[in-house]
């Protein structure tokens, strides 16, 4: 596909200054805020950016290509969008905005379970090869009946979660009313007031709600039922006799998403799982962690060898990408970066977001003379 960026926002710093200044204050915080003191959200970037990459400028160098095989599955290019939540409330019709563009561009999307489309309007929109991120409900028929819907939709790849055994302490969303359960306020409706745009393409698209939940929660639910509703359904810790049920039942590829350390990867090979993802869900559940390319670097050297080791938190570019597969990881997820990408540019945002990471990982390959994606790891100096 043609790479189009807009020129005005080489950058997604840009796309995230432009998306401060389009959507209400509570929804930027809710996209860009991490937990606690947001320590862990901001060493996530840091520390990838301590890695170091090796250039070669006297090789033979023909050309320099992106494209990835994953699940038997040759993508464009080594990175996907994350599963993100209520991506409706950033931007509305984000979700398909993005399944869309990542449909177009040939790489992976991830739909969550709380995100505001259904799995079967994804699943339309990128013909069966979008992903379905499941946050496991208290409820095995629940649990049952969503993935049988994900397996009948064609997703190809199951990802179930494991970092979210409580809900994160976000002091943001607590003083803007998005803690559970909701409430509007009316300092948020002042902010809405302001951003005629979002406020009318909401008009149009309609209040944000969990599609994909729909047919299990109760009708005509108020925002305090909708909060009970929420913790009731999804509390627990997953575990291994958790996950034996899933990957009986599931037979496409099953990845682990939310892994820290290396005793957690070792029970997803132990367990027969085809992939992980190294995340600590974008520091917004545990400030007090590792930063995700700490724990990768030892995962991948333990586990590459057998399991797939992807990551996600932290990236925020072309040479980020680049960076993270040198440091051990075979493939790459960013969610942040796209929902600025669609809250700055709305129907343009996946595809201006995507052209943008594609064209710079580009440049980085073609400047340290690294031909491929397995190359990666040839080329690197720093190891955190």
């Amino acid at each position: 596909m043609e790479l189009k960026i807009n020129s005005k926002y080489p950058s997604v710093h840009d796309l995230r200054q432009k998306a401060e200044r389009k959507i209400p204050r509570f929804a930027f915080e809710y996209l860009d805020g991490g937990c606690n003191e947001d320590v862990n959200l901001h060493k996530n970037t840091s520390d990838i950016r301590e890695v170091e990459l090796l250039p070669y400028y006297l090789r033979n160098h023909i050309k320099s290509d992106m494209k990835t095989e994953l699940f038997g599955h040759t993508y464009d290019a080594p990175f996907g969008i994350a599963p993100v939540g209520l991506q409706g409330l950033m931007w509305p019709n984000a979700p398909e905005i993005l399944a869309k563009a990542a449909f177009d561009h040939n790489i992976p999307f991830i739909l969550s379970t709380v995100t505001t489309s259904s799995i079967e309007r994804i699943a339309e929109i990128t013909e069966g090869q979008a992903w379905f991120q499941l946050y496991h409900p208290t409820e095995d028929s629940m649990r049952d009946a969503i993935i049988k819907r994900a397996d009948a939709a064609g997703c190809p790849v199951l990802v179930i979660l494991c970092d979210v055994p409580s809900f994160g302490f976000r002091p943001r969303d607590i003083r803007n009313g998005l803690a559970m359960p909701p409430k509007m306020s009316v300092k948020n409706i002042l902010q809405i007031m302001t951003k005629w745009e979002w406020a009318l393409k909401t008009l149009v698209h309609g209040q944000p709600s969990f599609e994909t939940l729909k047919p299990y929660m109760p009708k005509n639910l108020d925002l305090k039922q909708l909060g009970n509703f929420m913790n009731q359904t999804f509390s627990g810790r997953l575990n291994e006799e958790k996950i034996k049920p899933i990957r009986d039942m599931w037979k496409g590829k099953l990845v682990l998403k939310g892994v820290a350390n290396e005793a957690d990867a070792e029970v997803a090979v132990r367990l027969g799982l085809d992939g992980i993802i190294v995340s600590n869900h974008g520091g917004r559940q545990l400030d007090a962690g590792e930063s995700t390319i700490k724990p990768l670097v030892r995962i991948a050297k333990e586990y590459g060898d057998q399991i797939k080791v992807m990551m996600d938190s932290g990236l925020r570019s072309g040479p980020d990408i680049a960076r993270t597969l040198a440091s051990g990881a075979e493939f790459t997820f960013m969610g942040r970066s796209f929902m600025y990408g669609v809250a700055a540019l709305g129907s343009q945002g996946g595809n201006h977001t995507i052209s943008l990471l594609k064209t710079e990982l580009q440049q980085v390959m073609e400047q340290i003379c690294c031909e491929n994606v397995k190359d990666f790891p040839n080329h690197l100096i720093t190891k955190v």
